[in-house]
């Protein structure tokens, strides 16, 4: 986005410097690692993806709990090792554990040049030339620019990032930590790069924040998701608006209502429930409670009886006791969501929960994570076995081994199973093809083309 067409022709023409990102974590960091791409882009580098290559070495790294922590100082420690070999290389170390710890990250691998956090991308290359500095206090201000980006999605998809940081005081997390309060972006601002990237042949915009259904409420004028639902809608060129971290106590009736009514906004619902025991949930300092998710799903099933809906919960909460968890197993029993993802509690030493007593034994956590994801198991077998026959609508991610492979509304980039199909001459990649369901396994559907693409 905003790259224009032409750059990989003009660095061609002399040999540009090469910097190679290894982005790290959820959707949210996945823009700003595109973002920081633009930026060196912009600046004349080329990226690659041979580190060995690269003059410039950028993690952007996420901490938001033990096992993702662990994963970005794996990825910094290879990279500063490759440094090491080869003097010239420069490292940057940017994101959410950049932001955590700061200088003591430095301190702990002397071969990072530059920290960068979670914010203050804007003057890297400049940054480089003085030496490291404590890190600062991370400055949460809203910025109106439009950063330009390098896609790391399929060409035809895109996450777009409507607002920063969290409200919420959820007691497991550390995010408004790291990421400040909840700020939402102004409304033209998103607009102009959601018909940036619809030009440069984006088809399915993916809307993420912390907490989607919260934005526009901190904006003068005051906005709604619906305003800005609105006006991503007539964009040419996007015919998909899928929306992911829906906070489920935000999500009101005239957000159901203009789903329903919308052929482009899916009728696709991530919702982020994380229990369904009041006592957890309260001891998560959740505002909501298991009557009022039970009525959420009615709501949405009732106004969209096809509505795709994927949740995640965490297991092993201190305190969670047998009957809690049983619980959360029986409301997952009844509400059947097409996807969902189980996590095992991390605790984090900057989190409320973690001066909560009565502390799950790891083991324990992680066997009940394992019965619940044997019984999502199921459910999804079950309710994928019910699609054969029916139509649908595939966007095509990519081709392998001879065959297109995508993703249908109900499967989000990523997180959710695929879609292959059948037959030759496979489907163009970024096409939405007509098909019919032909076949599923656990997680996944096979589908012949029924047929040609929607443009």
């Amino acid at each position: 986005m905003g790259l224009g067409s032409g750059w990989k022709e003009r660095l061609k023409k002399r040999r540009a410097p090469q910097v190679g990102l290894i982005a790290l974590g959820c959707p949210k960091n996945v823009v700003d690692a595109e973002r920081l791409l633009g930026r060196f882009l912009e600046a004349g580098y080329e990226p690659t993806t041979d580190p060995a290559q690269a003059d410039l070495l950028v993690v952007n790294t996420c901490g938001f709990k033990a096992d993702a922590e662990a994963e970005s100082r794996q990825a910094i420690a290879e990279m500063a090792a490759l440094k090491a070999a080869h003097p010239g290389k420069r490292l940057i170390v940017a994101g959410c554990l950049a932001q955590r710890y700061g200088a003591q990250l430095q301190a702990e691998i002397p071969q990072i040049d530059l920290l960068a956090g979670t914010t203050g991308h804007d003057h890297l290359l400049e940054r480089l030339a003085i030496p490291i500095a404590p890190m600062p206090e991370a400055d949460f201000t809203t910025r109106s620019e439009v950063a330009p980006r390098l896609l790391t999605t399929p060409p035809h998809t895109a996450y777009l990032k409507i607002a920063e940081g969290c409200n919420n005081p959820c007691t497991f997390c550390i995010i408004p930590q790291l990421r400040g309060p909840f700020r939402s972006r102004p409304l033209e601002e998103i607009v102009a790069e959601a018909e940036a990237l619809a030009a440069g042949g984006v088809r399915e915009l993916i809307i993420v924040s912390q907490d989607t259904t919260l934005y526009g409420r901190d904006l003068l004028p005051r906005l709604s998701l619906v305003d800005l639902l609105a006006r991503l809608e007539p964009i040419p060129g996007v015919r998909w608006i899928r929306l992911m971290y829906l906070y489920p106590t935000m999500i009101t009736d005239s957000l159901l209502d203009h789903v329903a009514a919308s052929d482009k906004v899916l009728p696709y619902f991530d919702l982020p429930l994380q229990h369904a025991h009041a006592e957890v949930l309260k001891r998560m300092q959740r505002a909501e409670r298991p009557d009022d998710l039970e009525r959420l799903v009615g709501r949405i099933r009732q106004r969209m009886p096809e509505a795709v809906l994927r949740s995640v919960f965490i297991v092993g909460f201190p305190g969670e006791s047998d009957a809690e968890f049983a619980q959360l197993q029986q409301f997952m029993a009844a509400t059947r969501f097409d996807h969902v993802g189980i996590f095992a509690y991390s605790d984090e030493r900057e989190a409320a929960a973690y001066h909560l007593p009565d502390k799950i034994p790891a083991e324990v956590a992680q066997a009940r994570r394992a019965m619940l994801m044997e019984m999502q198991q199921t459910i999804s077998r079950e309710k994928l076995a019910a699609q054969v026959g029916r139509s649908a609508l595939v966007l095509v991610d990519g081709i392998e081994q001879g065959r297109a492979i995508g993703r249908t509304r109900g499967q989000a980039l990523e997180v959710d199973g695929i879609t292959r199909l059948e037959g030759r001459p496979p489907a163009r990649v970024g096409s939405l093809v007509p098909v019919v369901i032909t076949g599923s396994t656990d997680y996944d559907l096979r589908a012949r083309v029924a047929g040609v693409p929607v443009r």
